[in-house]
């Protein structure tokens, strides 16, 4: 199984979220810690000046933000609406 490393600035962003999208959001961290890349989360590599991180979907308008620090290890980098994330 994959190792979740939290950034603190994930945990501030997640707690901001909607009561709804931290429900969602904690239902899909555990399908995310088994395949990060399961069809459900329609994880994306992002491009950019986000290159080298990627992008998991909690509903239509909110996603994470993750990066791999090793094969085996993920950091949450952020939880927030699709307007606000890739600012």
């Amino acid at each position: 199984m994959i190792q979740i490393v939290y950034g603190n600035h994930f945990l501030k962003s997640a707690k901001k979220l909607p009561k709804k999208q931290q429900i969602k959001l904690a239902k899909l961290l555990e399908i995310f810690k088994e395949n990060p890349f399961h069809r459900l989360l329609q994880t994306k590599s992002l491009t950019g000046p986000l290159a080298g991180f990627y992008s998991f979907r909690i509903t239509r308008d909110w996603r994470v933000i993750f990066e791999f620090i090793n094969p085996q290890t993920i950091k949450l980098i952020e939880a927030a609406h699709r307007k606000d994330i890739y600012r």
